[in-house]
């Protein structure tokens, strides 16, 4: 194994040798500082070191993650930055316009990464990004599990909970316009059933409302049983808005069918209008 832009002294390579044989990827300072047989002292200038070489990234205190020999420097970036996100609470799960990000089913890129926990922390920077917390409800902290981020295991929602937590909270996804091409580019490759299970279990009829409007909107290909389930879940709702409660001028108007008023206008919704009816580009991932 050679080391070129992260060379190393023979201590540093200790610690980074050991971990990668180890296949590990997190790292105490305590274990260092016995690793090495060295004072606490001295451990923690090895660790400054490794840092600065961009060997080791700081998870929390006294905890830090390997950026594994492999993948050289250009592994600081986005996605080891989730990966630092991921050692903040636990239980969690990136999700919002950064799991959309990590997806591909959003142009935009933010500054932002979304950690959604019951924990109770505060927001905190990140490198050049910034963590957002997000407490949700309980009934709504579900449908997530491990992807695999530069060899680093993180808690995400799956592709269907992002949708839908994308619809729920446009804020947290780039506004209403960028949360329908989100789904438009999402319910490509979509579990139906699942999606309409969760929009179940979380048991808001606005939610399903604009969930169905928009999937109609996109030109999606949902099949028809599941389709009537929505419908059917929300019954005689009352009727309800998609955008602000204050009426603007151009917007798109009144749908009977999901009891909405799409309060938004045509311009905002242009890029999602028929996306998921387009044909799929091959290779699409």
């Amino acid at each position: 194994m050679e080391f070129t832009t992260r060379s190393l002294s023979p201590q540093e390579s200790r610690i980074v040798l050991a971990l990668a044989e180890q296949g590990r990827r997190e790292v105490a300072r305590e274990e260092i500082v016995h690793l090495l047989g060295v004072t606490a002292k001295a451990a923690d200038h090895v660790i400054h070191s490794l840092r600065r070489k961009g060997w080791l990234e700081r998870a929390s205190w006294g905890k830090y993650l390997l950026v594994p020999p492999d993948q050289g420097p250009d592994a600081l970036g986005d996605s080891n930055l989730l990966a630092l996100a991921s050692r903040i609470a636990d239980p969690y799960y990136i999700g919002y316009g950064s799991a959309a990000t990590h997806y591909g089913l959003t142009t935009q890129h933010r500054n932002v990464i979304w950690l959604v926990t019951p924990e109770r922390l505060r927001d905190r920077p990140l490198g050049d990004s910034e963590i957002r917390i997000v407490n949700p409800a309980p009934k709504k902290f579900f449908g997530f599990g491990p992807v695999d981020v530069l060899g680093y295991k993180v808690m995400m929602s799956d592709r269907e909970k992002t949708v839908i937590d994308c619809i729920d909270r446009p804020d947290l996804a780039g506004g209403e316009g960028e949360a329908a091409y989100i789904l438009a580019t999402g319910c490509r490759r979509f579990d139906w059933t699942k999606a309409v299970e969760y929009l179940e279990r979380i048991g808001s009829r606005t939610l399903i409302q604009r969930f169905g409007w928009l999937v109609d909107h996109a030109g999606a290909d949902i099949p028809p049983a599941d389709r009537e389930r929505l419908l059917g879940a929300i019954g005689h709702a009352r009727k309800t808005f998609l955008g602000p409660t204050t009426l603007i001028d151009g917007a798109v108007d009144y749908d009977g069918t999901w009891r909405l008023f799409v309060n938004l206008s045509g311009q905002v919704l242009q890029t999602s209008a028929g996306l998921a009816r387009r044909r799929t580009v091959k290779g699409e991932s």
